[in-house]
């Protein structure tokens, strides 16, 4: 026998399309309040005055740069019992995670939550699957949010590797780009293998040395994330990397150009050291020669393997 899900009150921050997918997800279970900072024409936005201290769950369909504005506004306002989730895959001007702006604004006072893996918006919206790893350190969050979601296409699985899931996301933005390079330049499926392997152990030991567990890049907020993001043609960061490829310097813009910026202005690792993520720094930076250098990159780096 099927248990029905307990409802939620839910306040959705938010209504570009990760707005809409969770709207899409969640309307028929639980009750919806919608906020948009600036909403389009016909569209009634909550008042977070209102919403925010009803709302048991508060799900940031937002980039990261706002995310400490809106917390800071909204924690006082907060049930003691209520919960906010992010999906913002990206880093704020002063290089910090969504998880750890959670961290500093909220405190003990609320409990916090991150909503990773490969979850296409478009796909949501159409009835399709979509898959993710709930972040957070006590279990009965998990639980609840999990209950929220019961119903719906969106499975999610639990994971107390913060720091993993959240720079194993964040960086297969920055890698997605390079696989639509090759795509554009067609060089073919076999390397579409090599660059799958090589980002994704840069990836692993840049999430670990962030902090995260050395596996924890293998599920779906790693490896899930970034084949998804890094094959599909919805992808923009896929998008972008055709345009770099093209030479195109206008619009190249997204969470993982902002990230290969605040990860050079604030050093938050030595790039030198992952010279697939140099490699597309210096691509982003310069998008000239982009076959060349995909090629030198190539050829160097099985000649440093021989010796």
């Amino acid at each position: 026998m099927t248990i029905k899900a307990e409802q939620h009150s839910v306040l959705i921050l938010g209504y570009g399309e990760m707005g809409h997918a969770m709207e899409h997800l969640l309307s028929a279970y639980h009750p919806l309040h919608i906020w948009e900072k600036y909403p389009q024409p016909g569209f009634q936005s909550a008042i977070l005055e209102d919403a925010v201290p009803a709302a048991d769950i508060v799900i940031f369909c937002l980039p990261v740069n706002p995310h400490r504005e809106i917390v800071t506004h909204i924690a006082p306002l907060l049930k003691k019992t209520s919960i906010c989730v992010s999906i913002a895959k990206g880093l704020d001007e002063s290089g910090q995670t969504a998880a750890q702006i959670f961290a500093d604004v909220l405190g003990s006072k609320n409990s916090y939550a991150l909503l990773y893996g490969p979850m296409i918006s478009e796909e949501i919206c159409a009835g399709q699957y979509a898959f993710a790893q709930l972040g957070c350190l006590d279990r009965s969050v998990y639980n609840k949010i999990h209950s929220c979601f019961q119903d719906t296409d969106l499975f999610i699985e639990y994971t107390a590797d913060i720091p993993g899931i959240s720079w194993s996301v964040i960086l297969k933005n920055v890698y997605a780009m390079i696989f639509g390079m090759a795509d554009e330049l067609q060089l073919g499926d076999n390397t579409r293998g090599f660059l799958s392997v090589t980002a994704l152990r840069e990836l692993s030991q840049i999430a670990h040395q962030m902090g995260g567990d050395e596996n924890s890049s293998y599920h779906l907020a790693g490896l899930g994330d970034l084949i998804t993001t890094a094959t599909s043609e919805d992808s923009h960061h896929h998008t972008l990397g055709r345009m770099l490829a093209r030479a195109e310097t206008e619009n190249i813009t997204g969470e993982g150009v902002h990230t290969l910026e605040m990860v050079c202005k604030h050093r938050l690792f030595d790039i030198a050291v992952y010279p697939l993520f140099q490699l597309i720094q210096n691509i982003v930076e310069q998008p000239v020669n982009v076959s060349h250098k995909i090629n030198n990159f190539i050829k160097h780096t099985y000649i440093t393997h021989e010796k």
